[in-house]
């Protein structure tokens, strides 16, 4: 597909998706709030039958071209998953970065939706790379905030440039930046107190010595307490197998924080090590040298910021006036303790939508700062 001199391809080769990977690379070179991810966890994450979420996601790739030279990529992906769960005729878009070029952003977004209405798709949304339980949005205010992992950079232009290939404000989500060493301890206790709760509570970090039962019971919680999320979607046993073993080297036990109610999980927060402070430099590549680096500032020299993508609060206390502020607040002063004795500086607390207004003020009221805002967009699909 053309617009002007653009020509869109479907990405059918490992040259094509080496040259998907890449392209953000050499666009966003520079840019304070963009660290380039490593290229073979990206080959892992888009290719199918290495990344589990391809057994509910279909997926196309597209390249735009200009004379012959990359300048500009997205995805288009229809979830089974979600369309089992909202029967709502929505596809997804994602995985968009380009020059800054109305021509180019025309051209992506036309073979794009031309994909989605053939799969009977009615309406997109996006940018989900590749769904609601990976990279979400985009970045819309923050620009020259640290980069962290798993949270997209795009630069001031490309909302604009979506906005004019016919898209609208879906939903926003917030990021904050939380001060570990400074932030102040938090009411949690008193909280719980006054709810009947004292004497009943047990806060614990992770057992690694039982992993995988400590990830289902995180991801059991997860799942019960985000089920009304707007979009939200389950994840998969599978897809939880896989994460556990990829993100295993940016977990620290010590900041797997649950929160037991007479011995049942009920309550977690976890944080990751930030993979893109470790590295920064390293252009994407991961040669034997890099990776010695690597594991001596994971394991040794020590990385400053960490990332919070999950916590959450089981439902049946959640909606308490007490109860569920007070379970939150105490996983995070636990956090906050076990972090700030290691050593961590800062803290990424995101995504939550704008909306969610319980858990915005929790974050508010603990000394989050909101520092970054992403948008999904929609757009109806005309037949």
């Amino acid at each position: 597909m053309a617009s002007f001199d653009v020509i869109v391809s479907p990405v059918d080769s490992k040259a094509d998706l080496k040259a998907f990977i890449a392209l953000p690379r050499r666009l966003y070179a520079g840019h304070k709030g963009y660290v380039a991810p490593l290229d073979l966890e990206r080959m892992e994450a888009f290719t199918p039958g290495k990344n589990p979420l391809f057994e509910h996601v279909e997926v196309r790739f597209f390249l735009a071209r200009r004379a012959g030279k990359v300048v500009g990529r997205i995805s288009a992906q229809i979830d089974r998953a979600h369309l089992e769960r909202y029967n709502d005729s929505t596809g997804n878009f994602g995985c968009l970065a380009a020059e800054d070029d109305p021509a180019i952003f025309t051209a992506l977004f036309a073979a794009a939706e031309a994909w989605l209405r053939d799969k009977g798709m009615m309406r997109a949304t996006g940018p989900f790379s590749l769904s609601v339980n990976e990279e979400v949005g985009l970045l819309v205010h923050g620009f020259d905030s640290r980069p962290v992992l798993m949270v997209p950079y795009d630069p001031p232009y490309a909302g604009p440039r979506v906005e004019a290939c016919g898209y609208a404000k879906a939903k926003d989500v917030f990021s904050y930046d939380y001060d570990v060493q400074n932030a102040p301890e938090t009411i949690g206790a008193k909280l719980l107190a006054r709810g009947g709760l004292e004497g009943r509570v047990k806060v614990r970090t992770a057992n690694m010595k039982m992993f995988d039962a400590e990830v289902r019971t995180l991801v059991g919680i997860f799942n019960d307490a985000w089920s009304d999320n707007w979009g939200f979607v389950p994840f998969t046993q599978a897809e939880i197998d896989h994460a556990s073993k990829a993100f295993g080297p940016v977990i620290v036990p010590e900041l797997a924080v649950f929160v037991d109610v007479d011995d049942e999980s009920v309550a977690f927060i976890v944080a990751l090590t930030n993979l893109y402070e470790a590295i920064k430099e390293f252009d994407g590549k991961l040669g034997p040298v890099k990776l010695a680096k690597l594991l001596w500032r994971l394991k040794i020299a020590g990385v400053g910021s960490t990332r919070v993508p999950l916590m959450g609060v089981k439902k049946k206390f959640r909606n308490h006036p007490l109860l569920g502020a007070g379970l939150a607040m105490i996983a995070i002063d636990h956090l906050r303790q076990n972090g700030k004795r290691l050593g961590k500086t800062s803290a990424e607390l995101g995504w939550i939508l704008e909306d969610n207004k319980a858990t915005n003020n929790i974050i508010r009221s603990v000394g989050g700062v909101h520092y970054k805002t992403h948008r999904i967009y929609e757009k109806v699909l005309a037949g």
